[in-house]
């Protein structure tokens, strides 16, 4: 017994237990965050309380009916945070520990993707490419055209030219290998980050990135502006020498220096087309 509290005695187990607790509840919350998700966990959390209140004040009615939804909230739980969950259990697979596991092998395709990018830039080329990590994207691949061919500046350049049939979607790439282009993404359902009016290629960066354990860059073909979409977050204003260096961080590729990136303040509300 480590101490009591009145009547209860507390075990160390007890303390690990409210440890996890607390940090499956932090982690659940940090997924939801800034979602419609949370309103509904608060009204769950608000019928689970009004039943223990029936339960004392011996409200028959009430109690039955707030018993029958407390019956299937597992289950209703499951159904209505399902994307929630999915970004959860996402999170804890992206800590240190499970990086132990997992070594990605594209630090020679890191140059080739910056170089293409930092050209469609300087060209206001719109252009869509997402890197998977510890997971694949299968279905996403499935609604693109196939391609398994290895990551090059002038391989990129052609499938994002503006007049190229495979232009339009994204790039998906793992590895050293392109393996499908014009693809459909999912979108978020978040419409404006930090002020920035999001367009299609961003929501689609930023959906991609809240469901797999992606990495997604955009090109915005208005601005020129490169950006990257990471766990549902969106950092936009990368110098070519900033988007190498957060590959390089977020690929945990190893023998290569970090550099803190800086966002240029003052983001400007853009067209819906970027």
């Amino acid at each position: 017994m480590l101490f009591k509290l009145g009547f209860l005695a507390v075990e160390w187990t007890d303390i690990l237990d409210i440890v996890v607790v607390a940090f499956v509840f932090y982690r659940l919350y940090r997924a939801m965050r800034g979602t419609i998700a949370v309103q509904i966990f608060v009204g769950l959390l608000v019928i689970i309380a009004g039943s223990f209140v029936a339960r004392a004040l011996n409200l028959q009615a009430i109690s039955w009916i707030l018993r029958a939804l407390t019956d299937i909230w597992v289950i209703a739980f499951i159904i209505l945070f399902q994307p929630e969950l999915r970004r959860l259990l996402l999170l804890l697979g992206r800590g240190r520990l499970m990086a132990r596991f997992f070594r990605y092998s594209i630090s020679e395709t890191i140059d080739e993707i910056v170089e293409a990018c930092d050209e469609m830039s300087q060209r206001q080329i719109g252009a869509l490419i997402v890197i998977t990590r510890t997971t694949g994207i299968r279905m996403i691949i499935e609604t693109g055209i196939a391609l398994h061919a290895e990551v090059s500046k002038q391989l990129l350049l052609s499938i994002f030219n503006p007049k190229a049939p495979l232009h339009d979607g994204a790039v998906v790439v793992k590895d050293r290998i392109v393996e499908a282009a014009r693809c459909t993404l999912p979108l978020t359902s978040t419409l404006k980050m930090d002020g920035f009016i999001m367009g299609m290629r961003h929501r689609s960066a930023v959906g991609i990135s809240e469901q797999a354990d992606v990495l997604a860059i955009v090109v915005s073909e208005e601005t020129g502006i490169i950006s990257l979409a990471e766990d549902g977050n969106l950092q936009r204003r990368l110098s070519p020498e900033q988007l190498r260096a957060k590959l390089l961080t977020h690929l945990n590729v190893s023998g290569k220096p970090a550099i803190d990136v800086i966002l240029k303040p003052g983001d400007d509300a853009l067209g819906p087309l970027e």
